[in-house]
């Protein structure tokens, strides 16, 4: 559970509410249904129509991230991989082949096959950073959604404001009404611009930052594959891939 994130939302939260709470303003004016549904739907509409349905799909399913990131385990990669250089370096490179059952990940498992298989170095290497780059563009396309609802949100927000605006020119003639609509103005513009720099931005950054860092984990599986397909020393390629995450 990534706390720092939860902690952030909800000292956003507060900083808006402790705010309108200190300016001396009602805490029941900030929720307005209508103003909600016009930049939430508008937002969401806008999305889907900018994003292939599988790229979206995926974008959603990225936002448990933002809560439950992936973990990021280099301490017991680095372990392994140096394991098997020992192996190899003890035992050839088919010793490997029995690590291949106890390996989960196909990303891992592929490189260590083509090893046991005796490929070069350079075709390991190539078709692992192929992957790589695949793997990549995927989920930062999946992180651009939320990026994409940043930018929208604002202006969606302005429709809202608008639009509530148009409700009270509609009954200038009864005081009653007019009120609410110029709630509904202000808290459309609220919601769009507070969604989009509270939580769509900083979340599309926050994704990008831990695709980055996996994508550093899987250079570091190459490095070490390469390094044990080169008949590098255990001890310098544990070295080496340490460096990654200092």
């Amino acid at each position: 559970m990534d706390i720092l994130s939860l902690t952030g939302l909800a000292v956003a939260a507060l900083a808006i509410v402790g705010g309108q709470w200190l300016e001396g303003g009602h805490l029941a004016s900030l929720a307005q249904f209508a103003a909600f549904t016009i930049v939430v739907g508008g937002t969401l509409a806008a999305v889907m129509v900018q994003s292939p349905w599988p790229t979206f799909v995926e974008g959603m399913r990225l936002a448990r991230w933002l809560f439950v990131p992936p973990p990021i385990e280099s301490a017991r990669v680095i372990e392994t991989i140096t394991t098997w250089a020992d192996r190899a370096r003890k035992d050839g490179m088919l010793a490997l082949e029995n690590e291949l059952a106890s390996v989960n990940d196909a990303f891992v498992r592929n490189g260590l096959q083509m090893l046991v298989d005796g490929f070069d170095p350079e075709k390991i290497s190539e078709a692992m950073h192929v992957e790589i780059s695949g793997y990549e563009e995927r989920y930062r396309a999946a992180a651009r959604v939320w990026e994409a609802a940043g930018g929208y949100a604002p202006t969606i927000g302005i429709l809202g404001a608008v639009l509530g605006l148009i409700h009270v020119m509609e009954n200038l003639s009864d005081p009653n009404k007019l009120g609410g609509g110029i709630a509904v103005a202000f808290v459309a513009t609220v919601y769009g611009v507070g969604s989009a720099n509270l939580v769509f931005l900083p979340m599309a950054n926050k994704l990008k930052a831990i695709i980055k860092r996996q994508v550093q984990e899987r250079e570091l599986i190459v490095d070490g594959l390469l390094g044990i397909a080169n008949g590098e020393n255990p001890k310098l390629i544990e070295s080496r891939l340490a460096g990654y995450f200092r």
